[in-house]
């Protein structure tokens, strides 16, 4: 932890370097999410509920899943950009230094600009905790702090999935943003909208649905089942199957000989 502290102070050191760029992007960050939540208003406004769901419930949902994929992709980016490290050869001087791979890649890059998002999420978040018609309990906070624990968890895997894959295709491969940047935009309402079989998809297939919609109902009271409040541990489980990929992608890995 100490040594990843270092790296994190480096990082901020080198953004700081060009102050003014770095809130240029940091109000740019604010500004494209902007248009996802003045969607969500629009709709809201006209509507009274989404899905049988509330203005201050769907910001819930909305909330969680920024939070969680700003979370992951300020402290997961360097999974997002591996493609460029296995063709530059970088990651042949990652395997010979004395540290585990997935931490020097981790440690590769920060994108501490995403302040910008996770501060317009906590605000929406702020917003929407007392307007949603939830009873707060030391409880129900608990479970909303799983959710976004469970979402970073998860768009990490989907990072790590990403990078999993390079070591086959040698390039990056566009479809997994479907997961990423898609899962951020459509996570905005509560998955059982889109219709069934997308829910069962996020939830059994890749469980987004298990940090966002299956808690939500149960803090909004539409099931009492404990297993929708502890849903979140299938997306922290979720690590598992990633890691193995992973481990198989370097056991296959060969040097670009650069």
């Amino acid at each position: 932890m100490k040594l990843y502290l270092k790296f994190i102070g480096m990082h901020l050191r080198s953004a700081m370097e060009y102050k003014v760029s770095f809130f240029l992007m940091v109000i740019g960050q604010v500004l494209g999410s902007m248009a996802l939540f003045a969607s969500l208003w629009f709709v809201c406004q006209r509507f009274e509920t989404v899905g049988g769901f509330t203005y201050g419930q769907v910001l819930i949902c909305f909330a969680v899943v920024l939070m969680a994929f700003t979370l992951a992709e300020a402290f997961f980016r360097g999974f997002d950009l591996f493609a460029s490290m296995i063709g530059n050869g970088e990651f042949d001087r990652i395997l010979v230094r004395p540290r585990n791979e997935i931490f020097l890649v981790l440690c590769s890059k920060l994108e501490l600009t995403r302040i910008g998002r996770l501060l317009q999420a906590i605000a929406m978040l702020a917003y929407a905790i007392p307007n949603c018609g939830i009873s707060w309990t030391p409880v129900r906070i608990a479970v909303l702090c799983y959710m976004i624990l469970g979402g970073t968890m998860t768009f990490a895997g989907l990072f790590l999935i990403y990078a999993s894959l390079c070591f086959f295709t040698l390039e990056g491969l566009e479809f997994m943003n479907i997961f990423t940047d898609g899962a951020r935009d459509h996570g905005k309402y509560p998955f059982s909208v889109y219709g069934k079989p997308v829910l069962i998809f996020v939830t059994a297939v890749i469980p987004l649905a298990c940090f966002q919609y299956w808690p939500l109902t149960w803090l909004i009271g539409q099931t009492t089942n404990p297993l929708a409040a502890l849903a979140p541990t299938w997306s922290i489980l979720f690590l598992i199957p990633c890691f193995l990929l992973w481990k198989l992608g370097v056991r296959h890995y060969k040097s670009t000989g650069s």
